[in-house]
């Protein structure tokens, strides 16, 4: 409802005519009276003219008698009803006066804002204003009732005469014009109006006054305990709005008054927010969100967190509070918190379109840490939440808050699942590194499972598993345990990648590359999980009895088919060797030893050549552990070969044991370089015992240190 505005000369002008009108009648009134007393006086004094002796005029004073009692009776009558008719005007015209002197009051105060002791007596005088002119409104309808009374019983008992009936008449007339006029102007425009009005900006100052402090100097998780809440407004500060809007109410403005409170505290709150400079809520669409470089979109995630919670426990907090502290003593407990959920619901609307864009965009793996950082928050102050925006008025921007819950939560499952299908599906699409290195997707994988499996999202991925899973089943389900859940999850992405690994394997056409390539992954995975949280969630013996051993074998196969088809070069027993001296002679036996000879080192160099250039063990420690298993298998079996054969190879320039033991300690140190055949220094053949033949490969027992057995 809007005010009108008042035009004080006026009314001052139409007021002051009816007064009058309302004095002349009173002095038509009196003047009757005054007729009456006079025509009394006249009767008396008649009366004792015609005193004689009752037994005289015994005849005509019974004849006179009567006439003369029946017009005093008349008289005594006309005095009271007028009397009577007189009291409801009276009490009108106090309240007339009353008002115009509230009104008088009223228009001397400033136009500038008022203190509070001020304001609350500007408040005492509206509501008096009020109070008088609602008690004009009231005293006019018996006045005019009483005062036509009285006109009719005159002129029904021809008391006076016409004139003075058709006066009274006239003053009646006037004073319903009054009535029908000029009240409703006292009720909705004139002075009322306009200090009415003026308690609606004051109500918006102190509205407007009353700020978020602290909202945007340090932005935390939002996390207040019972003695950090905030609080809005001074104990006067709240008295002075709740006297405004109970003064508001009386006057039928309450709608008014809530129309300022959600406009001024909305946009308080708003601005508060706006100071934490949330940019980044600008974006909210899925493909806008996709288009986000990804430093930026997981920036932007960890602020909506901060923010959501600052919002919620900070600002939405102390704006119901406040919204108690003014609202609640006037209204029901159905209607303030409709006027809290008005302020509330366009900022929480911001948000929500923002968490619903990040839950709808693309299914990313490294997204899954922010979804689950969203859900954890969520799930943190979900109960806290609902407290707050409870009852029917809160019922909409709740349901928005479990609908986005639902949308992280289906997110979070579905990313993580992606990620197990997109390892399956890599088994065709990259091939595998040339050099049998520990490929990409392996690190990644495992990388990403150790982190997902750590302290900070362990017990979130667990929920969210646990939760599609009861969902999925119903809620009458019995659902897994939910380290059980996430144990078999984790277990299935890890077997998708030891499929992925063999996949990749068969693709190599090069017979070595394939066990490096399996040796260095496997290894890769056993190392990296052992001892952390994800090798206890999954079992460290279900590891180790997976990868490890997966590593060994490989390792096993790549001596065989990498250093054992070498050294099965020298494969010559000295039976056959003495037994080629007796029948061919020493020097038919020196060219074999020298053919295998040479055919070893041949093989050695093309082998130190290929490993060089295609092959790569990038783990230090089994770089070390395959050093030393190749050291034993070769340099023990060239040392035998040498002893074997010397007195046939005597004189010869052959590679020492020692320089083939340096040169492979070289090769997996990585510090060979140049031509290998170059590299070689020949000195003669060791004598007789001086090494003993020695041949065999490396046993590939299990052990515990995460050593190659």
């Amino acid at each position: 409802m809007e005010l009108r505005p008042d035009k004080n000369e006026s009314e001052s002008e139409t007021e002051s005519l009816s007064i009058s009108k309302l004095r002349v009648a009173r002095e038509a009134i009196a003047s009757l009276l005054s007729a009456a007393v006079t025509d009394e006086r006249a009767l008396t004094a008649l009366d004792l003219r015609l005193s004689v002796p009752l037994s005289a005029v015994s005849a005509a004073s019974t004849a006179v008698t009567g006439p003369l009692s029946a017009q005093l009776l008349s008289s005594r009558a006309l005095h009271h009803r007028i009397d009577r008719s007189l009291t409801p005007s009276l009490s009108l015209l106090r309240s007339l006066s009353l008002s115009h002197r509230l009104h008088e009051t009223l228009s001397h105060s400033p136009d500038a804002p008022l203190s509070p002791d001020r304001l609350i007596k500007f408040i005492d005088r509206v509501d008096r204003l009020q109070s008088a002119i609602a008690d004009v409104a009231a005293g006019v309808e018996p006045a005019i009732g009483r005062l036509q009374e009285t006109v009719e019983f005159l002129s029904r008992t021809k008391a006076t005469d016409q004139f003075r009936i058709r006066r009274l008449g006239e003053t009646l007339n006037a004073i319903r014009a009054l009535y029908e006029a000029e009240v409703d102007a006292m009720q909705y425009e004139g002075m009322l109006d306009d200090a009415l009005v003026k308690l609606q900006d004051e109500f918006e100052r102190i509205l407007a006054k009353i700020r978020h402090r602290g909202v945007g100097d340090e932005v935390d998780d939002g996390d207040l305990g019972e003695d950090t809440k905030p609080i809005l407004g001074s104990d006067a500060e709240v008295d002075a709005l709740r006297r405004i809007v109970q003064t508001l109410a009386a006057n039928d403005c309450l709608d008014i008054s809530i129309d300022i409170y959600v406009k001024v505290r909305y946009r308080c709150a708003a601005k508060a927010l706006m100071r934490l400079n949330p940019e980044y809520l600008k974006t909210y669409s899925p493909e806008e969100i996709d288009g986000m470089q990804w430093e930026t979109l997981e920036f932007a995630i960890t602020l909506w967190i901060q923010h959501f919670n600052l919002a919620l426990n900070s600002v939405f907090v102390a704006e119901k509070q406040l919204c108690s502290r003014v609202l609640s003593p006037l209204m029901d407990s159905q209607l303030w918190p409709e006027c809290f959920a008005k302020i509330a619901d366009k900022i929480m609307a911001v948000f929500f379109r923002f968490g619903e864009g990040v839950a709808r965009s693309s299914r990313e793996p490294q997204k899954l840490f922010k979804l689950l950082d969203m859900f954890d928050a969520l799930d943190r102050i979900r109960h806290h939440f609902m407290s707050v925006f409870d009852g029917d008025s809160g019922s909409d921007i709740c349901v928005r808050f479990r609908e986005l819950l639902k949308l992280v939560v289906h997110a979070s499952s579905k990313v993580f699942w992606e990620f197990g299908l997109q390892i399956e599906g890599l088994q065709d699409g990259v091939p595998p590194p040339p050099d049998g290195s520990v490929p990409k997707i392996v690190r990644y994988a495992v990388n990403y499972l150790k982190f997902l499996s750590s302290e900070s999202y362990s017990a979130a991925m667990g929920r969210v598993l646990r939760t599609e899973q009861v969902w999925k089943a119903g809620v009458l389900s019995r659902p897994d345990p939910e380290d059980s859940v996430l144990r078999d999850a984790m277990s299935n992405i890890l077997d998708a990648l030891q499929r992925n690994v063999e996949a990749k394997r068969a693709r190599y056409k090069d017979k070595v590359l394939p066990h490096i390539f399996a040796m260095n992954s496997y290894w890769y995975i056993y190392m990296r999980t052992k001892g952390s949280e994800l090798g206890k969630l999954v079992g460290e013996e279900s590891i180790k009895r997976k990868y490890k051993t997966a590593a060994e074998e490989a390792a096993y196969s790549y001596q065989a088919q990498a250093w054992g088809k070498v050294v099965d070069l020298l494969d010559s027993d000295e039976d056959a060797v003495t037994k080629s001296n007796e029948l061919q002679g020493k020097e038919a036996a020196g060219v074999l030893a020298r053919v295998k000879i040479e055919s070893f080192m041949k093989s050695f160099e093309e082998n130190l050549r290929k490993h060089k250039t295609s092959y790569c063990i990038p783990d230090p420690d089994l770089k070390e552990q395959i050093k030393g298993a190749v050291a034993k298998l070769v340099v023990p079996s060239y040392a035998s070969f040498l002893q074997a054969n010397a007195p046939v190879l005597q004189g010869r320039s052959l590679v020492p044991p020692d320089t083939l033991k340096g040169l492979l300690r070289k090769l997996f140190d990585g510090m060979i370089g140049g031509n290998m055949s170059g590299e070689l220094v020949r000195r003669p053949t060791p004598s007789e015992g001086e090494v003993s033949r020695r041949r065999r490969f490396k046993d590939l027992g299990g052990s515990d240190n995460g050593r190659l057995a």
